[in-house]
Formats: C-alpha cells, sequence, structure tokens
C-alpha cells in the first residue's frame, strides 16, 4: 500500500529512502534474475557495490528498443524476471513483440497516487477506456482506481456509440484514457444529445496540447490532469492540481540522461528518461525508455509535494513515433511489407486534425497489382494487425517518395 508521506518527503529523506530500495532491490535481482545477473558480471560488478544512490551509475542501461531481441533469445522475458512464472497474476504482449509481466498487489503499477492528484475519489465511477487486450494499460489504470475505491466501467477502446450509452446509463463521474478519444466521446455526447457526467479525467499514452485541455476544461467542464507511464515500467510521473509539470514517482528513479554523453542532464536540458523500479517480479534497473524529456528546475510546488517535476514529453529516440496511443516502427513495418514484394518504397505519414492522429501509408509500387482496391484492403490489414494501429494505405505515383526518406513522418503539430 502507497504511503503518502513519501510525496512529501525532504530531499535527504527520498534519497535514503531510494538508496535503500535500490540496494535491496539489485541484491534480489542479481541472484533470481539471470539476465541481470549477466549484465552486471560483465561490467565486474556485485550487488555489494551498490550501496545507495551514488553507485547508481555503475549500473549498466537496458534499452527499451533492445528488449525485443533481449526476450526472443531467451522468451517470454529473457531472464529479467525476478520470481518464478507462476507467482505472476499476468503476462502482456505489446507490439515488438513485447513482453511484461504484473506480479503480485493490488496497485502493482503504482497509478493509484496519480489519479488522487487529479482529483479522483472512493466512490467515483470511471469509464476506463485504455485497452484491456494483450497490452498492460486498461490493467494499470483499473487497479489504480480499485485501490482507490473506484467503480470501474471496463470499457476499452473503440465502439464510441457503445461507450457513449454504457458512460451515460451507468452516470459515469470520471474517465481514463486518451485525450483525442476523451474529445470525441464529448462531442459525439453533445451532437447526440447524451448527457455525460464527467467531472474530472486522467489522461496518458498521448500528448495533451493545451488546447485541447482548454476546450475540455472550458466547453465540457472536465478537469483535466496527465500522467506519464510506460508498459513495461508502470507509473512514471503525473500532473499534480497546478498543471506545471508531471512529478516524478516518488517509488522510483528516473533519471535524465544527455542524448550525446548518457551523463545526468541539467535541469532544462532535453535527456532520456531512465527509469529503476522496485519491482521483485520484474526488477528493472536502469531502463532507457526511449522519450526524451527534461527536468523542470527544482522549486517547491504549491501542492506540497515535493518530487522533481518532468516538463513534459518532447519526443524519442529511435524511429519509434506514438500513435494513437501507441508506438509504431520502421522496422515493424518492414517486416510486413516484406510480404508484399509489390511495395518499391514507403512512407508512413502521421498527422492530426481536429484532435485526431491520422495514419497514412504511402507507397510506390514495383510492378502492378491486380485488384488493387482488393490488395490495398488487404495490406492496410496486415499493418493494422501487426502494429494495432489502424492506417490508410495509399499507392503514389513513383518516384513522389524520395529515396532515403524517414520510415516515419511525423506531421504533427502540438499546440
Amino acid at each position: 500500500m502507497f504511503n503518502p508521506e513519501l510525496e512529501t518527503q525532504s530531499p535527504e529523506q527520498r534519497r535514503a529512502y531510494l538508496g535503500e530500495r535500490l540496494r535491496a532491490t539489485v541484491a534480489h535481482a542479481y541472484q533470481n534474475a539471470p539476465r541481470v545477473r549477466q549484465m552486471m558480471d560483465q561490467v565486474g560488478l556485485k550487488p555489494s557495490d551498490i550501496t545507495g544512490l551514488d553507485d547508481l551509475p555503475k549500473l549498466p542501461v537496458l534499452k527499451k528498443d533492445d528488449l525485443s531481441a533481449v526476450q526472443a533469445a531467451d522468451p517470454p522475458f529473457g531472464g529479467l524476471l525476478g520470481v518464478p512464472i507462476a507467482k505472476l497474476q499476468r503476462i502482456f504482449m505489446s507490439p515488438g513483440p513485447i513482453y511484461d509481466a504484473q506480479g503480485q498487489g493490488e496497485d502493482f503499477w503504482r497509478f493509484r497516487k496519480a489519479l488522487v492528484a487529479a482529483g479522483f475519489e472512493a466512490g467515483d465511477v470511471v469509464q476506463n477506456t485504455f485497452s484491456y487486450h494483450l497490452t498492460t494499460a486498461g490493467f494499470m489504470l483499473d487497479s489504480g482506481l480499485r485501490a482507490l475505491g473506484c467503480v470501474v466501467l471496463p470499457a476499452g477502446v473503440g465502439q464510441t456509440e457503445l461507450q457513449l450509452r454504457f458512460a451515460a446509463d451507468s452516470r459515469a463521474t470520471a474517465y481514463a484514457g486518451t485525450p483525442s478519444f476523451l474529445h470525441t466521446l464529448v462531442t459525439k455526447a453533445r451532437d447526440a444529445g447524451v448527457r455525460l457526467n464527467f467531472k474530472v479525467a486522467f489522461v496518458a499514452a498521448e500528448m495533451l496540447p493545451e488546447s485541447l485541455r482548454t476546450e475540455l476544461e472550458q466547453n465540457f467542464g472536465i478537469r483535466v490532469l496527465q500522467g506519464y507511464g510506460t508498459a513495461d515500467l508502470g507509473l512514471v510521473a503525473y500532473e499534480c492540481s497546478e498543471k506545471k509539470g508531471m512529478h516524478l514517482d516518488p517509488e522510483s528513479i528516473v533519471e535524465l540522461l544527455d542524448l550525446e554523453t548518457g551523463k545526468p542532464a541539467a535541469p532544462g536540458q532535453p535527456g532520456q528518461v531512465v527509469v529503476t523500479i522496485f519491482d521483485e517480479a520484474y526488477p528493472l534497473l536502469r531502463f532507457a525508455t526511449g522519450d526524451i524529456s527534461s527536468l523542470a528546475p527544482d522549486a517547491a510546488c504549491p501542492c506540497g509535494r515535493t518530487a522533481r517535476k518532468l516538463t513534459g514529453l518532447l519526443g524519442r529516440v529511435g524511429d519509434a513515433v506514438k500513435v494513437k496511443g501507441m508506438f509504431i516502427r520502421g522496422s515493424q513495418i518492414d517486416e510486413v511489407f516484406k510480404k508484399f514484394p509489390a511495395v518499391a518504397r514507403f512512407q508512413a505519414v502521421v498527422t492530426r486534425e481536429q484532435h485526431q492522429d491520422h495514419l497514412t501509408y504511402e507507397i510506390e509500387l514495383a510492378e502492378s497489382v491486380p485488384e488493387l482496391n482488393a490488395w490495398t484492403t488487404k495490406l492496410a490489414e496486415a499493418l493494422r494487425e501487426a502494429l494495432k494501429v489502424r492506417g490508410e494505405v495509399r499507392v503514389v505515383p513513383s518516384g513522389t517518395l524520395a529515396a532515403g526518406a524517414k520510415k516515419i513522418s511525423d506531421l504533427r503539430v502540438w499546440e
């Protein structure tokens, strides 16, 4: 059970707490997770070498982009699991594929505190529109909501008309999901004359432009706060009522590492988000998320929480781009197109209109294709199955795509 006092610790108390948790977690992982032992042995580290936060940089970094290959070599978890597999509650699969573990505990991913900061209360009826299918997001929020004492409507993704009825008939008072789908629900409800009772929303998995937050708050009366987490780690950071950056999770260690040197980035300077969590089941140590952010200046927050803040997400390291809450990668698209030899060249183009992401695959053909419409439909379905995101396939004239063009072109503007 989370102790709220952790949110208001002094810097000295927090360093001592995190240092002790780090020491214990490293010792456990070295003993029980073969991959962790191998990584530490390769750099000549023993658990006794890690006595506190000052020793954290000694540990090797594990990149998210490498995780799929690590797991493929020793499925399902690549030797990173810290308990027997029979001790898990659930196993998930994210695109990649990447397997994620849920250990024991009522709020395994630590989201309860973020929901409290957003204004959720025991007894709220919450429409949870994060996916419950294969990936972790739906269960992450579900477990945090139930730990808080909320009633959960496990709506999942899509089926807008059914979701409207579900929310209206259940008199849902709160929403959890992506900001774009919240906008879709409330605008469709308004146009259809359906009354929704959402008073507060916790949003994640997408950028939250201030223009969208302002529209939702001023036009629909919904208090909107955001959080940041990953399928592997759970909660990383979350907003408070001040809405001026996201407080770092006080139950994990979050580093911002310079993109060139790998050393700690100064406040205000971009760096890769690298996180260490203390879960015995899946003890990820110095896990490099691939996300880029920066630390806000170390200033007291009127909310009383003392953890440092992330200023927001600034982009990604590598070729991964998040679309409609899911990561897509050029390598994944390549694998699909290998099965369609008529494709000579492609580019995935991501745009945004009316607070909604749009994905289009522009392709040049190496040869003519009989029954082109049926072929493009089959290709679009194969891409959707592999990437878990629906996109439109558009054939363009030969020579349209520049040689050496990026596999994914992100043209979205966040305002």
